[in-house]
């Protein structure tokens, strides 16, 4: 590694004069580093992005454009798993706009293809986890010290509260609501809002949705199709099959085909 490496062709940089970059990694002349921050070998930063001071982005890790990396934060390290190997593991890729701040951990991925996968726009708080091979999509807010195991995913516009932890291979929908200090052991299905040790289903997430701007006809359908599937005197799958023999908005879809491929079972109500 070398500090402040001159890119050919590409201007002056804005590194601190402590920041360490590695003369292999692919830097936008735009981006900015701050002071004892290190980027090693294979690293790709994108257009736009803001590296603060003390971060470590490791080596292969893949950013996008216009990123926000506060101090301390540690991206695309090595995983805490005994079968980590450095020949067999794939890279962290992150999207676009997405804001890290102090004390983030990522790891990279060990056991997956893909490797760990970050979308755009999302808001990490402060000493926030996710474990290897995790995939996080689009616009989520992931709360203070919330820990993610590996091979979780978490889809679109969800909001995990502070010091939730969330179980390995668990799937969490999109624009779910996950209370602080919650224990989730199971797939959280889309819209609801998941809450207690270990979690259960509270309800659907009006809040969220009304914000999101959802018509009071849309949350009511939704409402419908849970109090089917777990209030009805249906079993869950007798409940689905009833819905799909019927014309459904496409939230309701969307739900169906949650519980559908489901590995490791839904989250009850209580």
């Amino acid at each position: 590694m070398r500090a402040r490496p001159t890119f050919t062709g590409k201007g002056m940089t804005k590194f601190h004069p402590t920041a360490i970059v590695d003369k292999d990694s692919d830097i936008h002349e735009s981006v900015e580093i701050g002071p004892f921050s290190i980027v090693e070998k294979g690293v790709s930063i994108g257009e736009g992005c803001r590296i603060e001071s003390n971060v470590r982005i490791y080596s292969g890790t893949r950013m996008g454009c216009n990123n926000r990396v506060c101090h301390g934060a540690m991206l695309g390290c090595e995983p805490q798993d005994l079968t980590f190997s450095v020949d067999k593991s794939r890279p962290l890729t992150i999207g676009d706009s997405n804001h890290f701040k102090e004390g983030v951990n990522i790891s990279r991925g060990v056991k997956t293809e893909t490797g760990t996968l970050i979308g755009c726009g999302n808001y990490f708080m402060g000493n926030f986890h996710a474990g290897h091979d995790s995939v996080i999509g689009n616009n989520n807010i992931l709360g203070h010290a919330s820990v993610l195991a590996g091979h979780v995913t978490i889809g679109n516009n969800a909001f995990i509260s502070g010091l939730a932890a969330i179980h390995q291979f668990t799937y969490i929908g999109d624009r779910v609501m996950i209370a602080g200090l919650a224990k989730i052991v199971k797939d959280i299905p889309p819209y609801t809002i998941g809450d207690g040790n270990p979690a259960r289903i509270s309800g659907i997430n009006s809040v969220g949705l009304r914000r999101a701007g959802f018509t009071p006809e849309v949350r009511m359908e939704i409402k419908l199709a849970y109090k089917r599937i777990y209030h009805s005197r249906e079993n869950i799958q007798q409940a689905l099959a009833g819905l799909e023999k019927e014309d459904q908005i496409p939230e309701v879809t969307e739900i169906i085909k949650f519980f559908r491929r489901s590995e490791r079972g839904v989250t009850t109500h209580r």
